[in-house]
């Protein structure tokens, strides 16, 4: 277990459960689901298109905290409510991860936490 790091940061918002913002071992970082929780508000933008950004951002924030970014993530899971939204998620997906494009999947949900639009988590490298 010594060999397992845990990830905070408070530029990303709290995980609303037991468990951390992300886990790392080795050279592997394991970035936990993100919502569009805005960090200094503590709630949940408004609308799909916010909480898509602000979950990408979320994302970024705990990335950076282990040492990692965007361009050495290699999958990204998306939990989407209503898969009626996939083009809007595609394009704000696409200002985030332009050149570099990781393996992706896009799974439709019943339901999210705190009434959550959108989730993501990913994997990535770290160094």
């Amino acid at each position: 277990m010594s060999d397992i790091k845990l990830i905070h940061t408070d530029k990303a918002p709290a995980a609303v459960g037991p468990y951390s913002q992300a886990t790392a071992a080795g050279n592997m970082l394991f970035v936990s689901g993100q919502l569009g929780i805005v960090p200094s508000e503590g709630k949940l933008a408004e609308g799909f298109k916010a909480q898509t950004r602000q979950a990408l951002e979320n994302m970024k924030a705990i990335l950076e905290e282990a040492g990692s970014s965007l361009d050495k993530v290699l999958a990204v899971d998306v939990f989407i409510l209503d898969m009626g939204r996939f083009a809007d998620l595609n394009g704000i997906y696409a200002e985030y991860f332009s050149d570099h494009k990781p393996a992706r999947a896009a799974i439709q949900v019943g339901g999210l936490p705190l009434g959550g639009l959108v989730e993501l988590k990913c994997m990535a490298v770290v160094g």
